[in-house]
C-alpha cells in the first residue's frame, strides 16, 4: 500500500501559519469596557449672560464657577452605547457678573437637578480605549436667578480614561426653559473625576478583526493537520489493531490469573470453615486436647499460606455480669491466639478481638431459660480471615 507524504513546501508553510497565529495573540489593547455603572464629581460653571452663543468664552464677565466640588452625578451605560444619568450641581451667581443681560448685584444661589440620555460616539467613529466623546439629551429642573423651573438640555462631551475605572469628564450642556418667564435659557460646563464600576469588558472593532484572522489561521492549521493526519491513518491503524490483539491477550491472562486466585482464596475459605470452632467449658478459657488438635490444623494451613492472616474472635455465654464474660472473653482469645504463636506463627499474621456475650448465637440471652448445651454454643473462639 502507497502511503502519501506530505512534502516540505506543506510543512514549511503550516510553521509559517503557526508563526503567524502566534504573533496574532489577544492582548489588553484589544479589549474595551462596554458596560459600566458611573459616578462622577467635580465642578461647574455657568454662563447665563443672555447670550448663549455670542460671548461663549467670555470667562470673565459671564461665567460662574463654582472653586470647589459642586457638581455630582450618577448613571448606567450600556454595551448599545446608550447611557443614563442624573446630575446635581450647586453654583452661585457672583457680584458683578452680567446674568440675563444685567450686572448683579448681590450673589445668587444656583440649583440644578437634571436627568438625561446620551449616546457614545465611538459607536460610530470607531472605538477607543482612552477617548469617549458623547452627546445627549434630556431635562431638568433649575433654580437660577431667583427663577425655578424646568429645562430641556441639549449636551456635548467627552471622557478621558486613565484605567478601566479612573479619568475626567468633560462636558457643556445647553439649557432652554420649558417656561420662559420662570427661567432663562444658559450654557452649564462642568468637569469632574469619572470612576466607574461593575465594569463588563469585551473585545474592541480591531480586537474582533484580529480574533477572526486567528481563527481563520486555526482553521487552516487544522486542514494542513488533517491532510498529514490522512496520510498516517493506515499505518495507525495497524498499529492500534495491534495493541487490540495485546490488550485481548492481556486481559485474558488478567481474567485467568483473578479466576485461580479467587479458587485459592474460595480452597482456603472453605478449610478454614471446615476447622469449626473452638469451644471451652462454663467459666474456662483453657484449650482442651481437642482444641488444641483444631489449632494445629490451623497452623499447618497458615505454614501452606504463607500471606494469610486471621483474626480469632472469642465470646462468651450470657451467664454471668457483662464484665465479666467481657474479661472471659479476652482470656479465651489471649490463650487462643499464645498457642498458635507458640506454634510458630509470626504475631503480626494472628491478632483477636473479644466481644464477650454481645454476639450470641441464639436466644439465650439473660433471662432465658436454656439448656447447657443451648448455652455452650455460645462459649466459642472464631477464625475471621483477614488477608489472603
Amino acid at each position: 500500500m502507497k502511503i502519501f507524504r506530505p512534502t516540505m513546501l506543506v510543512v514549511a508553510l503550516c510553521s509559517v501559519a503557526l508563526s503567524f497565529a502566534q504573533d496574532l495573540e489577544l492582548t489588553k489593547k484589544d479589549s474595551i469596557v462596554q458596560s459600566y455603572w458611573l459616578v462622577t464629581v467635580g465642578t461647574n460653571a455657568v454662563d447665563d449672560s443672555g447670550h448663549e452663543f455670542n460671548k461663549l468664552f467670555d470667562i470673565k464677565n459671564a461665567w460662574n464657577i463654582a472653586p470647589y466640588p459642586s457638581r455630582v452625578s450618577f448613571g448606567r451605560y450600556f454595551k448599545n452605547g446608550v447611557g443614563l444619568e442624573a446630575i446635581g450641581s450647586y453654583n452661585q451667581y457672583k457680584e458683578g457678573k452680567t446674568v440675563d443681560g444685567a450686572v448683579m448685584q448681590e450673589d445668587v444661589d444656583y440649583l440644578g437637578l437634571d436627568f438625561r440620555v446620551s449616546y457614545d460616539l465611538n459607536k460610530i467613529l470607531g472605538e477607543t480605549g482612552f477617548f469617549d466623546p458623547y452627546v445627549g439629551i434630556g431635562a431638568g429642573y433649575t433654580d437660577a436667578n431667583n427663577h425655578a423651573g424646568g429645562t430641556y438640555n441639549a449636551l456635548i462631551g467627552f471622557r478621558t480614561w486613565f484605567s478601566d475605572h479612573w479619568g475626567l469628564d468633560f462636558s457643556s450642556t445647553g439649557k432652554w426653559a420649558m417656561n420662559t418667564e420662570k427661567a432663562t435659557n444658559h450654557i452649564q460646563h462642568a468637569v469632574g473625576v469619572a470612576y466607574r464600576f461593575d465594569v463588563e469588558k469585551g473585545l474592541s472593532r480591531k480586537g474582533l478583526e484580529k480574533l477572526a484572522l486567528i481563527e481563520e489561521l486555526e482553521k487552516e492549521k487544522q486542514r494542513v493537520n488533517d491532510s498529514i493526519a490522512e496520510a498516517e491513518e493506515a499505518r495507525r491503524l495497524a498499529e492500534q489493531l495491534e495493541r487490540e490483539k495485546e490488550a485481548a491477550a492481556i486481559a485474558a491472562a488478567e481474567l485467568a490469573k483473578k479466576e485461580a486466585e479467587e479458587a485459592r482464596r474460595a480452597a482456603i475459605t472453605s478449610k478454614i470453615n471446615e476447622l469449626g470452632k473452638v469451644y471451652f467449658k462454663l467459666n474456662s478459657s483453657y484449650l482442651t486436647t481437642e482444641d488444641k488438635a483444631l489449632l494445629d490444623n490451623l497452623v499447618v494451613i497458615m505454614n501452606d499460606e504463607q500471606n494469610l492472616i486471621i483474626q480469632v474472635t472469642a465470646h462468651t455465654d450470657s451467664r454471668g455480669t457483662e464484665k465479666y464474660n467481657q474479661w472471659l472473653s479476652e482470656r479465651r482469645a489471649e490463650r487462643t491466639v499464645e498457642y498458635v504463636i507458640a506454634k510458630g506463627i509470626a504475631t503480626d499474621r494472628i491478632s483477636s478481638k473479644a466481644f464477650g456475650e454481645t454476639q450470641l448465637v441464639n436466644e439465650c440471652s439473660d433471662g432465658v431459660r436454656c439448656t447447657e448445651e443451648e448455652h455452650s454454643k455460645n462459649r466459642r473462639s472464631e477464625f475471621i480471615i483477614l488477608q489472603y
